[in-house]
């Protein structure tokens, strides 16, 4: 096979797992941020906060490889999603510094305490929801003409769109929980497991709605699960996160199984995001852009590539040891400055 052919694929799998990193590792720290409303006083959100303060601002290094990684591979998706996308991606990085300030201030402040933790809240709030409506007008497919993007400002606003919007937030919440549940010990882990179950029936919930709504999407993301026969291959994965839900139900309460729930989550998200690739493969950006007629020259993929294989062990090479080097219980002691 020919680099022209091969490249894109490759590309394709990098930009897919940069952005599942993303998802994996910086949806958590939003979830604390979408759960900050349920703590009881300032002393134990800055004990939530306090799980994630020594690792959260390198989780968006996955975001960034992902967006760079578009840009160089794949430069017309890349231009034809910000044409398509401008205002919930704007939102999404107003949300983002927000978010980061919020972080970094609160923990400075004194009588703004309880204003820059609301602004916590907000910000880790609206990015998900933002990064939610992307992904929904992404999977309902951009309405292209010979290559050309033909929609409005607001083509991206459909109530599929606010939907997965919405979804997301609660996955995210959900990742804060068992991130939690993880993370720390005595009262705060007791409300985060309680947080938790009510928060797999929502998001399987929504995922249910999401499926089902599916079919009538002019992508026809649907319809490829069941061409030639490619459900038999192709189910296990609606019934491994089925099956991963229950568990995670089961497991949320017992005492002393702190990491399962957090990793059955994160096997949720992925086999969630293993779906949603199966659904749109091989375009880009549906309904018919594909990975190999959105892609850059083979030299120009191909420089790239030999960056990235210098970048991408350094990078997973320290989040490696940041996690490793922070991990076990967060105590109530436990203080950023």
């Amino acid at each position: 096979m020919s680099a022209a052919t091969v490249l894109p694929v490759a590309w394709f799998a990098v930009i897919g797992f940069g952005v599942l990193m993303y998802v994996l590792l910086d949806g958590f720290v939003l979830g604390l941020g979408i759960l900050a409303p349920f703590a009881r006083d300032e002393e134990q959100l800055d004990h939530m906060m306090n799980t994630a303060a020594p690792i959260w601002d390198g989780n968006e290094t996955w975001l960034v490889l992902g967006g760079a990684g578009l840009l160089a591979a794949f430069p017309k998706a890349y231009a034809l999603m910000l044409s398509a996308l401008y205002l919930p991606v704007l939102l999404m990085l107003i949300a983002l510094i927000f978010r980061g300030v919020a972080f970094e201030f609160r923990f400075k402040a004194t009588r703004a305490k309880p204003f820059w933790g609301a602004a916590f809240w907000l910000g880790s709030t609206f990015t998900a929801f933002a990064q939610g409506v992307i992904l929904g007008a992404i999977v309902e497919g951009m309405p292209l003409q010979e290559g050309k993007y033909v929609g409005g400002a607001f083509a991206w606003f459909s109530p599929f769109s606010m939907l997965t919007g919405v979804a997301l937030v609660f996955g995210y919440a959900l990742l804060g929980s068992t991130w939690l549940i993880l993370k720390t010990e005595g009262r705060l882990q007791r409300i985060a497991r309680h947080m938790t179950r009510p928060l797999v029936l929502v998001v399987v919930a929504f995922m249910g709605l999401v499926s089902a709504w599916l079919p009538f999407l002019s992508s026809k993301i649907m319809s490829r699960w069941f061409e030639s026969g490619n459900f038999w291959w192709l189910a296990p994965v609606p019934l491994l996160a089925l099956a991963n839900a229950v568990a995670l139900w089961r497991v949320a309460l017992r005492e002393g199984r702190d990491a399962t729930p957090f990793l059955l989550t994160l096997s949720f998200f992925v086999l969630g995001f293993a779906g949603l690739v199966l659904g749109i493969w091989p375009n880009i950006l549906p309904p018919s852009l594909t990975i190999w007629e959105a892609s850059s020259p083979p030299s120009s993929q191909g420089f790239v590539m030999v960056g990235l294989v210098i970048l991408l062990p350094a990078i997973l090479g320290y989040t490696w040891w940041s996690y490793r080097v922070f991990a076990g219980k967060v105590s109530t002691e436990s203080g950023y400055h």
